[in-house]
């Protein structure tokens, strides 16, 4: 007999979770995102309510099992495999992985390619990561599961908010004299729609394990386990601040993701903070944790206290995953885990501390199903990264790190993951097996400049010392993928996808300054410019603007709170405008096409979720993408400019240009496949009927041999 889709010399897997439960209780703390502050309950009630649950789970266990047994003997009846097993690569490139290939670089892959499958995967409408993960999960278009960006707008004033989540603080709240304390929880709302395919196998009887696929927070349940993915905050409630703490005196924030704190000397002591959630108490402060640093400037090290923790660094080094705890008093805590990276000694003193992560092994808001899941791996591996984008690319980005510090965070991300996705292949010999990860994303996204000869951000690095950052890259995932194929038998499907391709961004195109000078976005009478967010804006003026990385947007009566544009004729006619003079646009500079298509979301979305959509998709040309500036909603002077930061590879383009991958250890057969067939092809492996709302098609899939 299996237990819960495992073998029985698998059973210490059960038993940990159950033992997880028993130790570390479910927690009913939350936190609620900036402003929100975070709640908990007493520990004693917290200890109680889990010990009934963990009780009744355990006098229900026999009886559970038998229904499960008895639904996985009918669902694996029909099915025509034993087990699919789905790895992820954000953002692989199909030219680069042919290119690797031909040059023998990635041997594993070549051999799927031989003796199964090996071509590009159509990607979503915009070729952007959530868009596309949340197509993969739900097997739908957009315009069904209500993802369009990272970003969304708020109609009511016109600000930006995180498409994939809402967290709201709690509805009533007590004051008592300076304070206010909340009553009840916060609310968590999960912002994409559709049913991922995983539930539809969990219902049937097969066994699903889900680690880190994007658009899966906050996790839903189903019967399985799912470690969320991207769009996981921080404890801050962001999705990623990190810091910097310095005796250098300059300002407070930077322009990208993270902040500047003190190093004050006290003797021969140092001392700073780490900056934490916003106050729950409703003092409108943030939380703090001090810590003190100890230099060592003959061995070039330092020793750091936080807490009753102490770890010593040398210059250039990371600490591990270290635990802390913001408290605000009256029994409010909250608990994360960060690394410190010591960046020099002298002649300043700087440290470079993490975003604060969920703590995994004792997380104050969901970030897995069952919650013990999370707890189980943390017990098993120790901490990890939990933030959605734990690869801190805004610290490489404001140069905070150098690329070694940015490859070593990444390649231990990594680590971490690649142990996780091993043992859950380990412990799910029947079923799905799906794991996502992102470093294929983040460094391509950082390393382009050395890929593309002549990109603006490297020009006076020599070509010959370049690093082949990227070559590396591809190794280390084909040496990952070989260790898969030798954990697999003829009666399990594997799968290889990316959700998108890449290409350089070597050129930013601000079209918030082009509607600007074209007059469809009006600023404030003497302005030329505005600030970020559409500060400066005139919208009673205003017909067309643009926020996000791919979306332009109409100014409409009825919809936005200062529209403009009648919806209907007149609002059509402004799309079609638009679309005729944007299409085909070219830059000046370079005499290159800056934009190769500009697609009606009318006709490319179908759905319930429509209205939420941009008016018009913009595809940019290879080379170019949404300026910095135009994606936080600033007009500037210019509309094209060079890229010379970090970030200098992307995918949010035209996706006709931007494919994903698919290799496979079995021959498939399929016209144009694409991110949104791989749903209804687990499912129809698995012998389940399709869904009639999918838009994706199942592939036909050649048996074993």
């Amino acid at each position: 007999m299996k237990l819960f889709g495992l073998r029985k010399n698998n059973a210490r897997w059960l038993l940990l979770l159950v033992g997880c439960l028993l130790l570390f209780p479910v927690r009913s703390e939350a936190y609620a995102g900036p402003g929100a502050g975070f709640a908990v309950l007493s520990s004693f009630w917290t200890i109680f309510v889990a010990f009934l649950y963990s009780f009744y789970a355990l006098l229900t266990w026999p009886f559970r099992q038998l229904l499960r047994f008895r639904r996985r003997r009918k669902a694996y009846g029909k099915a025509l495999i034993k087990r699919v097993v789905i790895v992820g690569f954000d953002g692989m490139d199909p030219e680069l992985a042919d290119r690797f290939m031909a040059e023998g670089r990635l041997p594993h892959f070549a051999q799927l390619r031989e003796k199964g499958t090996f071509c590009p995967l159509r990607t979503t409408f915009p070729a952007i990561s959530p868009v596309a993960w949340s197509t993969f999960q739900t097997g739908v278009n957009p315009g069904k599961h209500n993802i369009y960006d990272f970003l969304a707008r708020d109609l009511s004033n016109y600000l930006p908010f995180l498409s994939s989540a809402q967290i709201k603080e709690p509805k009533r709240r007590l004051r008592i004299g300076k304070y206010s304390l909340p009553l009840g929880k916060p609310e968590i709302k999960g912002m994409r729609r559709g049913t991922p395919f995983w539930h539809w196998l969990g219902k049937a009887g097969v066994f699903c394990s889900v680690i880190r696929v994007p658009v899966t927070f906050p996790p839903e349940k189903f019967p399985g386990v799912l470690l969320s993915g991207m769009c996981v905050p921080d404890l801050k409630g962001t999705q990623g601040t990190f810091c910097l703490c310095s005796t250098r005196v300059q300002g407070d924030k930077f322009r990208e993701g993270g902040v500047r704190i003190p190093i004050q000397r006290n003797g021969a002591k140092f001392h700073s903070y780490i900056p934490g959630p916003e106050n729950p108490l409703g003092t409108g402060s943030e939380l703090r944790l001090p810590f003190e640093i100890h230099p060592d400037a003959k061995r070039n090290r330092a020793r750091i206290s936080v807490d009753s923790e102490n770890v010593t660094l040398n210059v250039g080094e990371y600490s591990e995953w270290i635990p802390v705890k913001f408290s605000a008093g009256l029994g409010f805590t909250a608990h994360g885990i960060c690394r410190f990276y010591l960046k020099e000694i002298s002649p300043e003193l700087e440290v470079y501390v993490t975003p604060v992560n969920i703590d995994p092994g004792r997380p104050d808001l969901p970030i897995s199903h069952p919650v013990t899941y999370s707890m189980y791996l943390a017990k098993l591996f120790g901490p990890y990264a939990t933030l959605g984008l734990a690869e801190d690319t805004w610290a490489l980005n404001e140069k905070v790190l150098d690329d070694d510090a940015f490859l070593a965070q990444c390649y231990s991300n990594h680590d971490d993951r690649e142990r996780m996705f091993f043992d859950s292949l380990e412990k799910t010999p029947q079923g799905l097996c799906t794991c996502v990860f992102d470093t294929t994303d983040r460094v391509q996204h950082m390393f382009w400049r050395y890929l593309d000869e002549n990109h603006p951000a490297v020009k006076d690095v020599p070509r010959d010392q370049r690093p082949k950052v990227i070559h590396d890259l591809y190794a280390r995932m084909d040496r990952l993928i070989g260790r898969v194929m030798e954990q697999i038998d003829d009666k399990s499907l594997l799968l290889v996808i990316s959700d998108h391709g890449f290409k350089s961004f070597a050129r930013g195109v601000n079209l918030n300054a082009w509607l600007h000078q074209n007059g469809y976005l009006v600023l404030q009478d003497g302005k030329n410019e505005s600030g970020d967010w559409f500060e400066d804006v005139d919208w009673s003026r205003t017909r067309a603007y643009t926020m996000g990385l791919n979306g332009l947007y109409l100014n409409i009566k009825g919809r936005e709170r200062e529209g403009v544009l009648s919806a209907g004729a007149e609002s059509e006619a402004l799309k079609e405008d638009l679309r005729g003079k944007l299409n085909g646009l070219v830059d000046p500079a370079s005499g290159k096409v800056a934009i190769t298509g500009m697609f009606n979301c009318d006709v490319i979305y179908a759905g319930p979720y429509v209205e939420n959509a941009p008016d018009l998709i913009v595809g940019y040309g290879a080379g170019f993408r949404a300026s910095w500036d135009s994606v936080m909603g600033k007009v500037t002077g210019t509309v094209f400019e060079d890229n010379i930061k970090a970030w200098s590879g992307d995918h949010c383009v035209d996706p006709r240009l931007v494919p994903g991958v698919l290799f496979s250890n079995r021959k498939i057969t399929a016209e144009k496949p694409a991110i949104v067939d791989v749903a209804p092809t687990i499912l129809k492996m698995f012998g389940l009927d399709l869904p009639t709302h999918f838009d994706g098609k199942p592939w036909t899939i050649a048996k074993a041999g």
